[in-house]
Formats: C-alpha cells, structure tokens, sequence
C-alpha cells in the first residue's frame, strides 16, 4: 500500500469547527436563494388563490388570454392529490430510517434490483393509457437501468460493503436521523404551499404548453430547493461524522461538546450560501457522469459523447459531493472546498477507489424508486378522476417523493463522503475505527491503481504501434 505514492495526511483537530475560521461564504448565493423563495412563495400564492374555491377568483385570466386556454378547473380538485404524493414521500422516507440500522443494505439491494421492472411496468400502463412519449421514455430508462446494472455487477460488492461501513456509523449516532427527520417536516412545509400553486396551475388550462413550461419551471425551484435541503442535511452528518472518526469515538475525551448543535449552526448560517451555490450545479453535473457509466463499453457512442463529458469531468473538479465535508469541517467556500477535496484525492490516488464505487448511485436508485413509487400513487388516483391530468401530477409528485425519499438516504451517502475523506487525510483514522475495512479499502485501491497502470500502458503501447504503422504506410 505505501508503494503506490500515498501521502499521509495528518489533520490538525483544533482546526475544526474552529469558531475563528467561520467567516460568511457565498453570500450572493445566499441572497439569491432567499429572494427566490420569497418571490416563488407569492407566484404560488397567486396561481393557488386563484382557483381556490372560485375560478380566477384574482381576475387574472385576462392576462392570459391568447397564450393561456383557460376554463373552470379548482385548485382543490389536484391539491389532494399532492397531499397523498407528500404523505407518501414522508412514509416512505421514515422506513428507511426506521430500517436503517436492521435492514438497509437489503432495501438498497432491492432498489438495485426493482427499479428496472418498476421503470418497465410504469412504461406499460403508459402505454396502456395511450402516452406513447412517456411510454418509451419508462422504456428507456428502463432498458439503461439494466445496462448499467451489468456493466458494474463487479463493482458492486465493493460497493455494498462501503455503504454497509457507512450504516455503521450512522446507526451509531441515531441524531443524525433526528435531523432528517426534522428538515423532512420543514420540506413537507414547504412543499404543502409548493403543491397548492402547483394545484392551481393545473387547473388554470387545458391542453397548453405554457401551463406545462410553468410547471417545469416550478419543479426546478422544488429541485433545488429540496437540493438545499439535502445538503444541509449533508454538511450537518458529515460534520458529525468526521469528528466522530477523528476522535476515534463519538464518547471519546477529546470530542467537542455540543459537536451536533455547532455543526447545524454553521450549516444554516455562515455555511449555508456555499450549500445553495453547490446545490445548483453538483445534482445535475453528478446526473451527466452517471449518465456516462451507462453507456459501458460502447466505443461508438464513447467517441461520440467523449468530448462532451470532457467537459463534465472538468466541472466535476469544481462541483463534487465531497466538497461538503470540507464546507462541514472547515467553513470553507464550496469553489475552494471543491478544488481541495478534488487535488486531495487526486494527489492521494484515492480518485481511483472513488471512481470504482457505486454507493452514490445505488442511493440515486432508492431516491428514484422511492419517487416513483410516489408518482404512481398520485397518478393512479388522478387517473380515476381526471385522465387528461395524469401524467402532470404524476411527474411533479414523482419529484416531491424523491426529494422527500432523498432526504432519508442522504444520512449514508453523507457518511460514504466522510469516509473517504478521512481515508484520504490520514488512513489511520479508518483503521482504528475499523481495521478489517481499512485492510479491505487499501486492497481494493491497490488492485485499482494497478489496473490502471496496466490501461496507460496499454494505451501508450498501442499509441507507439499506430505511430509506427502510419510510418512505415508513409515509406
């Protein structure tokens, strides 16, 4: 393991959580977070009080006249309905942590497993109700669910023994869940106004694409939004979890008191700019990578896309999930936490074992099966009742579910970040918490590092063959 050029890293404890390095970070991004939540929560209001009980109740149908086919619909005819799509989000993401410590690596093998027949069953009632786009795209997506499940099948053992590490952890420190629990009532809060304009806005029309553009417009907000909230969540646990791991124990003498209670302070206040400004681009950059691994061995369509996600890995230097960590322990600002967690892996060779892990998408597929589990029942309901309506409702309340489900999974995927970080700074930290595990991670990052030694070589052993080929052509 020290042949391969690691650099241990010692970290200076008194560093964290230091009150003199907390200093207000991206507080632009702060203020545009607010200023749109404070004009989106009014546009909600408006669109919801306007079909509440009276149709144009604000008399604003005048407006649209022209671009907008307006008629009789009630925002409470939909409201319900994403009442049942917030309640089922919320019970879903309660199991989750209620399961977490006895069953959770079960749950996420069957998310594994599930999602493709889920994708695939939704893609027939699709076409079974005669929405051929939505259709083939359930079929798509279902189709590359199964692609990607066989392209990483070798990864995956790996993969679950990280995540069932990191379930460890947590369920040693069942705060944690107390404050997913809470940011899950503040987000249901937030989503009960969210779904009450998002009602009237489905009533307002029939057959339109503006209604259409609003709500993907809304669904936007709701995305980074709950995104915010995720990764609040996200420095909060990781936070806790690293000083947990640098102590050697969340009882141990030189913990700081109050670890819990400085760590949400920070994250809501001096931190929190650095989280809006992150969440904007690390979910979308992270969707395109993903998107990358599912294409596997793919020659054709690797050289197609290839410069494209050139492109994608140069953001994910500046927009990576680990930058959090840094932003937990640090106070840093998310560009700065970014680029240290970044040249930390890469400058470590623990950029291979972060590369070779899936945890951060066998989570994706429990937020996504818990999403669309949502959806159906949201949709089912409005199919009884409103046919036309159907997939409207059933596509905002699938993204409701999942922030909702993603809030409960974020407690691991918080810890998985943790680890890794820690393994990176000082590995000692790993192997007195567990020294089985740490043998298991510096294997795994051996065999990676060789197996990428032996690609450059090939790769410059083929380079120097074409060369001489085209030579030898040109003689």
């Amino acid at each position: 393991f020290q042949n391969v050029g690691r650099n241990e890293r010692i970290i200076d404890a008194d560093q964290t959580f230091s009150p003199e390095l907390r200093h207000w970070r991206d507080v632009f991004w702060l203020a545009i977070f607010i200023i749109h939540l404070i004009v989106l929560g009014v546009l909600l209001a408006i669109f919801g009080l306007n079909r509440f009980k009276t149709a144009d109740r604000l008399n604003i149908d005048r407006y649209t006249e022209g671009f907008w086919e307006n008629n009789n619909g009630l925002t409470e005819t939909y409201w319900p309905k994403y009442a049942v799509a917030g309640g089922v989000g919320t019970g879903l993401g309660c199991i989750w942590l209620l399961l977490l410590g006895s069953r959770a690596n079960q749950m996420m093998k069957v998310s594994v497993h599930i999602l493709t027949t889920y994708l695939a069953v939704i893609s027939v009632l699709c076409f079974w109700c005669e929405q051929f786009f939505w259709g083939v795209a359930f079929a798509t997506g279902a189709a590359l669910q199964f692609l990607y499940v066989i392209a990483v099948i070798d990864r995956l053992p790996f993969t679950m023994l990280v995540l069932q590490k990191a379930v460890k952890l947590v369920w040693s420190l069942p705060e944690v869940t107390r404050v997913a629990y809470a940011f899950m009532a503040v987000m249901l809060l937030w989503m009960g106004i969210w779904s009450f304009g998002a009602a009237g806005v489905v009533a307002s029309s029939r057959g339109d694409l503006g209604r259409w553009w609003l709500l993907v417009v809304l669904s936007v907000s709701l995305f980074w939004t709950g995104a915010v909230l995720c990764n609040t969540v996200h420095v909060i646990v990781s936070g806790l979890v690293f000083l947990v791991l640098l102590h050697g124990g969340r009882n141990a003498s030189s913990m700081p008191p109050n670890s819990l209670m400085k760590s949400l302070r920070y994250a809501v206040t001096t931190s929190f700019g650095s989280i809006c400004y992150g969440s904007l681009f690390t979910a979308a950059i992270r969707t395109l990578r993903g998107f990358r691994s599912k294409i596997g061995n793919n020659e054709c369509l690797l050289c197609c896309v290839d410069f494209l996600f050139q492109l994608v890995e140069t953001l994910v230097r500046f927009f990576n999930k680990y930058a959090y960590v840094q932003i937990a322990v640090y106070g840093k600002g998310f560009n700065r936490s970014a680029r240290d967690a970044w040249e930390l892996f890469q400058s470590t060779g623990v950029e291979a074992l972060v590369a070779y892990d899936c945890s951060g998408a066998v989570l994706l597929m429990g937020t996504i099966l818990g999403g669309l589990i949502t959806g159906t029942c949201a949709g089912v309901w409005t199919w009884i009742t409103w046919r036309d309506r159907v997939i409207m409702v059933g596509s905002t309340a699938m993204l409701m579910g999942m922030v909702l489900v993603g809030l409960a999974m974020v407690v691991v995927e918080s810890a998985v970040t943790s680890i890794y970080i820690c393994y990176a700074e000082d590995p000692s930290l790993i192997r007195r918490w567990d020294p089985q595990f740490f043998n298991q991670m510096s294997e795994t990052l051996h065999q990676r590092l060789q197996h990428r030694s032996a690609r450059a070589r090939e790769v410059l052993t083929q380079n120097q063959l074409d060369s001489h080929m085209q030579d030898t052509f040109h003689l």
